[in-house]
């Protein structure tokens, strides 16, 4: 008889566990050394660590695939695009989260990659880009419009014309997609966010089921020595120890938050996937186990109403980050690298764990005093 598999909540509290023996510590130790006794299979501190692994170990088992740490999301991401020739032809979304957009375009002007930026929400599109293309990048949710790429259909149609496959899975998490067993190749986390859930570690992750390319990306990682510490690895796991529970709570405010906000006089637009009203909601139903915890909207006004709006609040933070336990939000489009297909009016607002009704009251009166300091300003 096979053992039964545990469901990704679980897996989230049991992976990346000591051996159990007699007075064994049920968690993994912070091994703080640079030098190793030779003969071993690590060698040297750039080149792995057990603190790393125990955290690999529980991301790899929960995306199903070997897993590297990397020192951050963008040290991840910028190993995985180092691995193409120089030239090779990429197709990615025109809208996503602005490192990636930035050094996108930054390899585009360079010379480094010839980049073929589409809707990542057209399908027909996004196929017909890659004609000819080395590989595909896909964002999904994307940052910060929460757009939804067909991720079971466009990875099956790269693969058939041998396009490799990266996605970027930091707003889904593994919980709601596993990009993985759709046939991708590589699945990129900011750890930062969701996995390590309590804005104190800046931290990224690969995952991957080919070893070959596993072995690729560890030595990228070795060369160029974007290597996590060990304590944030450590801080990392701990959080990952209650995913399930967070998302299950942040995703419930979420969807509440977004109905609300719906149907307020102030919002002209809502972006929540999990909207029934939403135009991305029939594609994130037909293959998503849930539709994440950010929640972006348009004020009816103009950027600097958007700007006193997230300044007024007093339990949401202003500031740019995403996936914490608390609530946050921004005005995206006050950082030049953002796209300019962002609304300037748009606010991204990462929805925490903090009781509904409470981050509603915040939200409501944040709306109600940035009109009154615009009364103020302009009377």
């Amino acid at each position: 008889m096979s053992e039964r598999a545990l469901n990704p909540e679980t897996i989230a509290i049991s992976a990346g566990r000591p051996a159990r023996d007699t007075d064994a510590s049920v968690n993994p130790d912070i091994s703080i050394s640079s030098t190793f006794h030779a003969g071993g299979p690590i060698g040297y501190g750039r080149y792995g660590n057990s603190s790393w692994s125990a955290l690999e170990d529980a991301i790899a088992q929960l995306e199903g695939g070997a897993t590297l740490a990397f020192s951050s999301g963008m040290s991840a991401i910028s190993a995985v695009f180092s691995l193409l020739p120089i030239g090779a032809p990429i197709v990615a979304s025109n809208q996503g989260y602005s490192g990636t957009m930035a050094l996108l375009n930054s390899y585009q002007a360079s010379g480094r990659l010839e980049v073929r930026f589409v809707n990542i929400t057209d399908t027909t599109e996004v196929i017909n880009a890659m004609n000819g293309a080395a590989f595909l990048w896909i964002e999904s949710p994307t940052n910060p419009c929460l757009e939804i790429a067909d991720l079971p259909t466009l990875i099956v149609a790269a693969r058939n014309i041998s396009v490799g496959v990266g996605v970027d899975n930091t707003f889904a998490t593994p919980l709601i997609q596993k990009p993985l067993e759709m046939g991708a190749d590589i699945v990129m986390h900011s750890v930062t966010k969701y996995l390590a859930g309590h804005s104190d570690v800046i931290m990224g992750s690969l995952s991957t089921k080919i070893p070959a390319l596993h072995k690729r990306l560890e030595d990228a990682r070795k060369l160029n020595g974007a290597i996590p510490g060990p304590f944030e690895a450590w801080l990392a796991l701990r959080g990952i120890r209650t995913l399930g529970m967070r998302m299950e709570r942040a995703q419930s405010n979420a969807l509440e938050i977004a109905t609300r906000l719906s149907n307020h006089p102030d919002i002209s637009r809502v972006r929540y996937p999990g909207l029934l009203t939403d135009s991305q909601y029939p594609r994130a139903a037909s293959f998503m186990k849930g539709f994440g915890a950010i929640v972006s909207f348009e004020v009816v006004a103009d950027a600097a109403h958007a700007d006193r709006v997230c300044n007024s609040s007093d339990l949401i933070t202003h500031a740019t980050s995403l996936g914490g336990v608390e609530s946050l939000w921004e005005r995206r489009r006050r950082w030049p690298l953002e796209s300019l297909s962002v609304p300037e009016n748009l606010i991204r607002l990462s929805v925490g764990c903090e009781n509904v009704e409470d981050i509603w009251v915040d939200i409501e009166q944040s709306l109600e005093r940035a009109h009154t300091v615009s009364s103020e300003l302009f009377p």
